[in-house]
Formats: structure tokens, sequence, C-alpha cells
């Protein structure tokens, strides 16, 4: 970016966005339109003459990618050692919809989305998505190796640590399951209902222990939500 062109930034009506952009990602961006479409939710976007919606959508496909190769490298270079399933497992847990939601929340990406979406389109992973797009609109702006810089220095070290990930158990269906086993129970999970929310499909599990319901979970992946139940039945039933 110029200088005059970083000062016309900020003294348009955009200061504050650009302001505040600027705390969030340690440099001003070049493209504010890209930034302003990464925090637009489908419920409230206009309709382009082509028939396609300008929301988000289209910058989160590019930025959960982009973030993938980020944490897929990242990942190949500290465990030097350990295995491919090793290290897709732990590409998944931290870049799964429920991480990346607290991680949305964590660095505020719910507060340039507030006048954004529809209240009655507010789902799981909104925020989680726009983060992706968020990632998207950087990589477009500054290029992939800022787009790490970021990912990694700015916001991964200070948010998320790798070695507690690491330790985490986070499949609890297979730890329900296996409980449900040493306890002689019978354990099922069944998909409730799929609704459409916010242009995509929302999918309702419940788990049944000895054919009782115990819990709920709900997300766009049946196996997500699937973890989901079992976590929130893991609780409900004190399993340690």
């Amino acid at each position: 970016m110029s200088f005059l062109s970083g000062i016309r930034h900020l003294f348009s009506k955009d200061k504050s966005f650009v302001r505040a952009l600027r705390n969030l990602l340690g440099f001003t961006p070049r493209n504010l339109s890209l930034y302003h479409l990464a925090f637009k939710h489908r419920s409230t976007a206009e309709e382009h003459p082509s028939g396609i919606k300008m929301s988000n959508e289209r910058l989160e496909y590019l930025g959960d990618a982009v973030l993938g190769a980020i944490i897929a490298e990242h990942l190949f270079k500290r465990f030097p050692f350990r295995e491919e399933g090793f290290l897709t497992e732990m590409r998944s847990r931290l870049v799964n919809r429920e991480q990346l939601n607290k991680l949305a929340v964590k660095i505020g990406v719910d507060r340039f989305m507030q006048n954004s979406i529809d209240p009655g389109a507010k789902n799981r992973s909104a925020y989680g998505d726009a983060f992706e797009a968020l990632i998207g609109a950087v990589y477009l702006d500054q290029g992939y190796n800022v787009t790490r810089q970021l990912v990694l220095n700015r916001i991964f070290r200070h948010h998320i640590d790798v070695d507690v990930v690491e330790q985490t158990d986070s499949n609890f269906k297979s730890k329900l399951i296996n409980w449900c086993q040493k306890e002689k129970r019978t354990v099922d999970f069944e998909l409730v209902e799929e609704v459409e929310n916010g242009g995509k499909r929302l999918l309702r599990v419940r788990v049944l222990v000895n054919g009782e319901e115990v819990a709920q979970g709900e997300d766009f992946s049946k196996k997500r939500a699937e973890q989901i139940a079992a976590e929130k039945a893991i609780g409900i039933l004190g399993i340690s």
C-alpha cells in the first residue's frame, strides 16, 4: 500500500474499521472490500445479477484451503518423526469447526459481524466460517507469506497450545463406546433431523444409552455432530 493510499484509508468512512483490522492483523489492509466481504454472512448478503449471493462463502472456501496448508506445513516440521495419521488427526483438531469458532470469538471476529447476520440465521459455525473467510481475504490481499505469519505468529501462538491439543483425547465417541462396552450397556447414534440453516444443511444427532436418549449434538458434519453429542453424554454420565 502506498503512503497516500494508507492516508486516504485512515480518513475515510472506514477509519474505525481499518483501525480495528490493523489491531487484529498487525498491518493496514490494502483492499478493504475483501475484508468487508469476509464478514458478510449469507443471511444479509445482497444477490449479484448472476444469482450468486455476495457473502463470505467463496472467501471461506479459499481460506479453508490456505489455513489447512499452513497448519499442515507447520505440523510436518514440528513433528518430523510422526506418521501421516497423527498429522492428519492433529490438523483436524486444530482447524475443526468448534476450535475455529472459539478462536474467532477470542480474537474478536464476532464483533466485526454484529450487523451482518440475521438473528434467525445464527449458527454454531458462523464465526468460524468468517475466520476462514478472513484468512482468504488476507491471502488475496497480502499473499501467502504474510498470511502464514499471521496465522502462526500472531494468532495460533497466542491462542492455541499445540502441546495441549496433542494431549487431549478429542475422540469422545470412541471413549463413550468403550465405556458402554465395559459397563455392558448399548449405545446408539441416531440422526434426528436435517434443517436448512444459512444455506447449509444442519444435522442434529442424538445418542442413546440402553435405548434412552442422553444428549444431542448438531453440526454441519454428521461425524462432528456425533462427537458433540458424545462429549455431552460423557459429561452427563460422569465418565472420567
